[in-house]
């Protein structure tokens, strides 16, 4: 079983500070929201963001839809052998259900991710089980809950490593966890950093976080042998 962290992810809803600046106000118009549960977006909030803390950072919930999109959708998870959460750098995590069919287009997937802002579950109680739930927690708090034997940063300033030696090392392990940060550019905080066991770094560009997660889950799956498990199947 792999547990995949987007850590640090640009997933939040517009901070107070920019409630009411005229981007803002002028797009909350557009959609017909309340801008207090509407999602920080680049994209469209791109003036208002100028003033806000690492805003480098921020308003990319992009990131975590294409993300989530290359791993979901994967035989490892296909498997059940895959967890998958995103903890944002407002210390929120969002748990995925892996039986979850995100939208794939990305404006549905705002709405969605923008009503379990609101609700803190998607589907709302009491219509079935949860799908996506959203908790103030660190993560600190949430390896504790999790307890892993081996948690995993990835980041250009770990050690150099193949995926494949890296996949074939968290096989063996009892309860992997790899943290993939969930922002555009910069780096892990010292915070993050201190939770983790090892960091590596799996190419010297600065890799797209939904490229590393992707690549991750494959290389995991050809070092568990899921392909050829699979395909068995056919000759049956």
């Amino acid at each position: 079983m792999l547990t995949l962290v987007l850590a640090e992810s640009a997933l939040e809803t517009v901070p107070v500070q920019v409630l009411s600046h005229p981007e803002v106000q002028s797009w909350a118009r557009q959609t017909g929201l309340n801008p207090r549960f509407t999602l920080l977006d680049r994209s469209y909030h791109h003036h208002a963001m100028k003033g806000l803390e690492a805003s480098e950072k921020r308003g990319r919930p992009d990131i975590v839809h294409l993300a989530l999109l290359g791993v979901l959708e994967t035989p490892l998870n296909m498997e059940d052998m895959l967890r998958v959460y995103v903890h944002t750098a407002q210390n929120l995590v969002l748990e995925v259900n892996p039986r979850v069919r995100l939208p794939r287009n990305y404006l549905r997937f705002k709405g969605l991710i923008e009503q379990l802002f609101q609700q803190g579950r998607v589907p709302p109680k009491p219509e079935g089980e949860a799908l996506l739930t959203l908790r103030n927690q660190t993560l600190k708090a949430l390896l504790d809950e999790l307890k892993p034997d081996l948690a995993v940063g990835l980041t250009r300033e770990g050690k150099p490593v193949t995926l494949t030696k890296l996949a074939q090392g968290l096989v063996k392990a009892g309860k992997p966890v790899v943290v993939v940060g969930g922002f555009p550019k910069g780096r892990f905080t010292d915070e993050t950093k201190t939770v983790l066991h090892q960091t590596y770094c799996i190419d010297p560009a600065p890799l797209e976080a939904w490229v590393v997660a992707s690549r991750l889950v494959y290389a995991v799956e050809k070092a568990l042998g899921i392909e050829e498990k699979r395909l068995r199947t056919l000759k049956a």
